[in-house]
């Protein structure tokens, strides 16, 4: 098995399939970073196959601003990253206010392909809320997921929430569905302003 390291790659896949994803960009430096930022709230994350729980392990820099709080943060990550060989270190535009779901997909060996919906980030393992399904959905099997959840007025509290999700997570489905991937992690995906941004994306054949 092995993973779609490459973020650039992985944000493609998800433009031909119409899923919005956060603004990113490699950063090979911290000037790099800076000028990215543009003055802008920006993360700074370490991409590598060994880091499986980024924010656990400290490689995860949030709401950096400043240059010099950028260039600080730069160089930690590359010290800690030094373990990590290969690794790359992305930049991202920090959505400051949001909810944050997940839409995930795996191969069961009886049934195929299943996706996956639940309140995503650190609460996926807290409070295992979640809705799966055979692939390939419908949009009543859509709307079922998100009725099904526990959470469902947090992250779809009105009906226009509701068919944003639901078509986002077909647009998943689909992508997962027909791709050779045996397994699919969007998490997080923000919602926020009435729209969504897909943040980490993580794919494996």
């Amino acid at each position: 098995m092995t993973s779609l390291f490459d973020y650039d790659k992985a944000k493609v896949l998800l433009n031909k399939y119409g899923i919005k994803s956060i603004e990113s960009r490699y950063v090979n430096n911290a000037e790099d970073a800076i000028r990215f930022s543009k003055g802008d709230d920006i993360v700074l994350k370490v991409l590598s196959q060994k880091a499986i729980h980024k924010s656990k392990s400290g490689l995860v820099k949030l709401g950096l601003k400043e240059d010099q709080e950028i260039r600080k943060s730069y160089n930690e990550l590359s010290r800690k990253a030094s373990k990590l060989k290969p690794y790359k270190i992305i930049a991202q535009k920090m959505v400051k206010n949001g909810i944050e779901i997940i839409i995930g997909g795996s191969v069961d060996v009886q049934f195929g392909k299943m996706v996956l919906l639940g309140l995503g980030g650190i609460y996926v393992e807290t409070f295992r809320d979640f809705a799966v399904r055979l692939c390939p959905i419908n949009k009543q099997d859509a709307l079922s997921m998100i009725s099904q959840l526990r959470s469902k007025k947090i992250i779809a509290p009105d009906k226009k929430s509701e068919d944003m999700i639901a078509n986002l997570l077909l647009k998943a489905s689909k992508m997962f569905y027909n791709s050779d991937f045996s397994e699919l992690d969007l998490n997080p995906i923000m919602l926020h302003d009435g729209t969504y941004d897909a943040v980490d994306i993580r794919l494996l054949k």
